[in-house]
């Protein structure tokens, strides 16, 4: 897919998202929040976590399912992740059709679901089902990447400014412990005390116990006692 394309797709999200206040009601915005849902946890579960870091092991159908959701929220191809990353298993992903497919295809989906959204609901759920989730989904997940390098707690040593951000944490479904992930990528679990809400590790969890998550990892607490901080530190 042309870069254009992909632009004037961003541009035109963002363009509906200004017309939210004109075209809302409460239909629309808990479709908004449902979509919302369902896209962020697939980008955090399929892309992220499953995909780029391999945490875990999910039957093919059912991972091929979560990285179809994923490219609903307009932030690129399974592919474009952890390649983006420098992660050495991008090679397997482009050996298979699916996420080839994905890759040069993924913001035709997006425009097939704003039209079945305005089919089912006209301008309100067009707005804001496309425009103010999407937008709003964008800005969380790059504030992983900001905020969570500014604002937060670090807990471990990563030797990197990467903070765990209790309100990202909520927002973008357990990603906002950014400091617990710098210093175990590998984990498939995020908000590792009972504390930090990680909802895309219950969701993982309940696929592992149902059988379907396999090969989860988690850091021992070996791993934990030698990245722990000797004290803790806030930044203000």
């Amino acid at each position: 897919m042309e870069a254009s394309t992909t632009k004037f797709l961003f541009l035109a999200t963002h363009c509906l998202a200004l017309l939210g206040p004109f075209y809302f009601n409460w239909s629309a915005f808990w479709l908004a929040v449902a979509l919302y849902f369902v896209t962020c946890a697939s980008i955090t579960l399929s892309f992220h976590r499953n995909l780029a870091h391999r945490s875990f092991k999910l039957p093919r159908w059912l991972e091929y399912s979560f990285a179809y959701c994923g490219v609903l929220s307009l932030q690129g191809s399974p592919i474009e992740w952890p390649d983006a990353l420098e992660f050495k298993n991008v090679g397997d992903l482009k050996k298979q059709w699916y996420y080839r497919f994905l890759h040069y295809t993924y913001p035709c989906h997006s425009v097939a679901l704003g039209i079945l959204l305005y089919a089912g609901g006209g301008l309100p759920f067009l707005v804001w089902g496309m425009g103010v989730r999407t937008v709003f989904l964008l800005q969380i997940t790059f504030s992983i990447n900001s905020i969570c390098h500014i604002w937060g707690k670090q807990v471990w040593n990563t030797g990197d400014l990467s903070r765990n951000n209790w309100l990202l944490g909520l927002l973008a479904l357990g990603e906002g412990w950014h400091n617990n992930h710098h210093a175990f990528e590998y984990s498939a679990r995020q908000g590792l005390e009972w504390w930090e809400i990680d909802t895309t590790w219950y969701i993982i969890r309940f696929l592992e116990a149902i059988g379907l998550a396999t090969d989860v990892k988690l850091p021992t607490e070996a791993h934990k006692k030698r990245k722990a901080l000797c004290k803790n530190r806030t930044m203000e």
